[in-house]
């Protein structure tokens, strides 16, 4: 496989384009983690591997938002296009509420 299972899009989003590996965004050392599936999106609940490689042996790509290839700063607010045609809104302002995750568009197919 070549080429990474996610695009950048402007600012502040992320597009998930490869259905057999899950995203697993890290935002800084202070933010929970949030996994993205095929399904939808929550937040990563157990022990973040401590590299890319230990994450590809769970089937996840480890995306680090402050690393300069992705958006080279934490963020705020994330906006997250699954493959079901979903758009979710991170808020890590939020991120002890309801409000972390939210759907911000729903597209049908």
């Amino acid at each position: 496989m070549t080429g990474k299972p996610f695009l950048v899009s402007g600012r502040n989003t992320l597009i998930h384009k490869i259905r057999k590996l899950d995203l697993l965004i890290i935002n800084g050392d202070d933010n929970p983690a949030v996994v993205v599936t095929h399904k939808g999106i929550k937040k990563f609940v157990g022990e973040v591997p401590d590299s890319k490689r230990n994450a590809k042996l769970q089937d996840m790509e480890l995306v680090d938002l402050t690393n300069i290839e992705v958006f080279g700063e934490e963020k705020t607010l994330l906006f997250i296009q699954t493959i079901n045609g979903k758009e979710y809104k991170v808020d890590y302002s939020r991120h002890s509420s309801s409000l972390f995750i939210k759907i911000h568009q729903e597209n049908t197919f």
